[in-house]
């Protein structure tokens, strides 16, 4: 077992490209994940439907896919129970934006632009799975106005009805909510929500905002963006 793991975690990954799947499982492999690949939608959705009781703790999808491509995938995902709040990892080929915005829309929780280093996204799998996986015992209760995050519970409610918010989302959230009135740098909103030093695009953080502010509706004008600083909530 490497370090940071105590259980074998199973990870499933679509991808349509043979070379590249089987580059993906055997950095998995190596690093101790069980890692099941699949070519494209059907067989991953008729493995699902066969494998009830077998839920990943993870799921790397390809954005262009034949048949159903990675974002018709995630969307058919997210309205599964199960696979709600699961950590997804979206993969692209494309330099275009909004590929994923679309994805973070859907409940994407990271991605990863193609060609990438296999180092990097074992890296991005363990802090996904770090965050995903942590069982708080805060008892606090935040509120802010028309917004209100119950920690123990991961709820959040807007005017009394509850939003829908990937894990990423919420702990973003949570963050910004926790040091209400003070303003978190980019660099320090990273390192706290992705888990590790972030290398990645530095659009990420602006894209996980946008997403959540579309989510949060009538308060998202709680959290204000500082230029050249970052980010601060409750203002």
């Amino acid at each position: 077992m490497r370090e940071g793991q105590s259980v074998m975690y199973h990870i499933f990954l679509v991808e349509d490209d043979a070379d590249i799947r089987e580059t993906i499982l055997y950095a998995l492999t190596s690093a101790s994940f069980i890692a099941v690949g699949f070519e494209h939608s059907d067989h991953f959705f008729a493995h699902l439907s066969a494998n009830p009781t077998t839920v990943p703790a993870l799921i790397i999808l390809d954005i262009m896919l034949p048949g159903d491509d990675g974002l018709v995938i995630l969307k058919k995902l997210r309205e599964m129970p199960v696979y709600q709040a699961l950590p997804v990892l979206m993969l692209t080929a494309k330099s275009s934006e909004i590929d994923k915005v679309k994805g973070l829309d859907l409940g994407a929780d990271d991605y990863m632009t193609k060609p990438f280093g296999v180092m990097e996204l074992i890296s991005r799998v363990k802090a996904l799975l770090r965050r995903s996986g942590q069982q708080s015992t805060d008892n606090t209760l935040l509120t802010h106005e028309n917004i209100q995050l119950q920690h123990t519970k991961r709820k959040v409610l807007v005017d009394d009805a509850p939003i829908a918010l990937t894990f990423k989302e919420y702990e973003l959230l949570h963050l910004l909510m926790a040091n209400s009135g003070i303003v978190l740098s980019r660099d320090k909103i990273l390192e706290s929500v992705w888990g590790y030093d972030y290398e990645g695009e530095s659009r990420t953080l602006d894209m996980h905002i946008k997403s959540l502010r579309q989510k949060l509706g009538t308060a998202s004008n709680h959290i204000t963006t500082v230029r050249n600083v970052g980010y601060q909530f409750g203002v």
